[in-house]
């Protein structure tokens, strides 16, 4: 048993350079995005927005169109494409190179 512990000694001493670096690592204090002159207080609502008052309609940003324009028509292109894709799997091919084979052996017969 005595030749096990080197190799725990070792491996306990690697341990701890890694996880050492791994927290000195940057060379500051916390985090400077989620420090708390950073980060707004959660208030409970979704991305941190307050909904707008009642009878008014929330402005869209200037992203957003062209992002929903691009996902609709990425949608109904790969829908229309992939549905009209050739079938190459191997069952179909060999379905009808039997159907060949059934017409040419029904030919040959008569």
């Amino acid at each position: 048993m005595s030749s096990v512990k080197p190799f725990a000694s070792a491996a306990g001493s690697l341990r701890a350079r890694i996880y050492s670096g791994l927290r000195t690592r940057g060379g500051h204090g916390p985090n400077p995005f989620t420090t708390p002159g950073h980060q707004e207080r959660p208030n409970g609502y979704l991305f941190n927005r307050v909904p707008p008052p009642p009878g008014q309609s929330r402005k869209w940003e200037d992203w957003e169109l062209p992002c929903y324009i691009t996902s609709f028509f990425t949608i109904v292109i790969l829908g229309v494409g992939l549905n009209a894709k050739p079938d190459l799997t191997l069952e179909t091919w060999a379905h009808q190179e039997a159907l060949k084979r059934l017409e040419l052996e029904s030919a040959d017969a008569e």
